[in-house]
């Protein structure tokens, strides 16, 4: 607390206003209160709320403002900007950020295809989230682990050693204890687990078999996107042509490297987006409304066994449509 303001009330209460009732009773958010000094006189009132609540950012504390969490002698306040009198009664409700609870169990179906007391191989489903983020600190796969194995709150990323996108189905391996997170990241890091996807992009590939060997970062025009730039971590993709259709080609395309994108990336680079892929210049089409691109194979030594362990997943319905619509359903990587 800072010594311009004079703390009347910082105990957690249950009780409080409506917006609070659905909280549960371990959740109840903080109230904290104060009286305004002589040093706050006159100034703004987000700046009042900082020195309250210094552990928060400015930016969050306008956020309960607006939401109306803050209030002035009694009267709720949502205009950060206004300005504060020396002897009123600041008090604010202090609602954790979305990032502070973003990493909670969260109970949910999980689509196992394998699992023993050391991993779990998942067949996602395309629109999941794997991992917390802007805009997504609720309702991703993670939450779901946490909650199907409580163990993995103390392991790194909750035991998931490599990611797929929101929009990208298909298989991937989690770890349950540490020994299998090291393991298994370091496969991956090695080169040594097979991942083979299943693609549809736009335009009729010619080659049969190549290797697309470019860089990727991120792109400097968009913050949103990663591109081939001669600054970026180095990445190769293995690609194989399996049919071509209605101006669309089906491939199969293994990873060498996991850099964010990289299939999307390397393949829009190339002058072939994967159909529906809007973020690098695919559009709709076969029905698809999501990147047409699915986890297909994934392939690896078990983390403490050894032993070869090789999983298929067929792909879902809405690509298996597509597939249809191609006339080319019997395309596999």
């Amino acid at each position: 607390m800072a010594a311009s303001a004079k703390d009347i009330d910082a105990r957690p209460r249950a009780e409080g206003t409506e917006d609070l009732a659905t909280e549960p009773a371990d959740e109840v958010p903080e109230r904290r209160a104060v009286l305004v000094d002589a040093a706050l006189h006159g100034g703004r009132l987000d700046k009042a709320l900082v020195a309250m609540a210094p552990e928060f950012s400015r930016s969050h504390l306008q956020g309960l403002a607006a939401a109306g969490h803050v209030s002035v002698d009694g009267v709720v306040v949502r205009q950060p900007a206004r300005k504060v009198r020396a002897g009123q009664r600041l008090e604010v409700v202090l609602v954790p950020t979305e990032e502070s609870r973003a990493f909670r169990a969260e109970p949910m179906p999980l689509p196992i295809v394998f699992e023993d007391e050391h991993l779990i191989v998942i067949d996602k489903p395309a629109g999941l989230v794997v991992h917390p983020a802007a805009g997504h600190w609720t309702g991703t796969l993670l939450n779901g682990l946490l909650a199907y194995v409580p163990a993995a709150a103390a392991l790194p990323r909750g035991g998931i050693v490599h990611r797929l996108d929101k929009d990208t189905s298909g298989l991937m391996v989690v770890a349950k204890t540490s020994a299998s997170t090291l393991v298994l990241s370091r496969a991956i890091a090695e080169r040594q687990v097979r991942r083979e996807y299943l693609a549809i992009a736009h335009g009729t590939v010619r080659r049969g078999e190549f290797t697309i060997d470019l860089p990727i970062g991120r792109d400097p025009r968009s913050r949103v996107r990663m591109g081939v730039v001669a600054s970026g971590r180095p990445a190769r993709t293995d690609v194989r042509r399996l049919a071509a259709a209605e101006g669309c080609t089906v491939l199969a395309c293994r990873l060498q490297t996991g850099r964010t994108h990289q299939i999307r990336v390397h393949l829009a680079a190339q002058g072939h987006p994967l159909v529906a892929d809007a973020l690098y210049g695919g559009t709709p089409a076969l029905g698809l409304h999501r990147q047409a691109l699915h986890a297909a194979r994934l392939g690896f030594m078990h983390p403490v066994g050894g032993q070869p362990l090789a999983f298929e997943s067929r792909p879902p319905a809405d690509l298996r449509a597509a597939l249809d619509a191609l006339g080319v359903a019997s395309a596999t990587p």
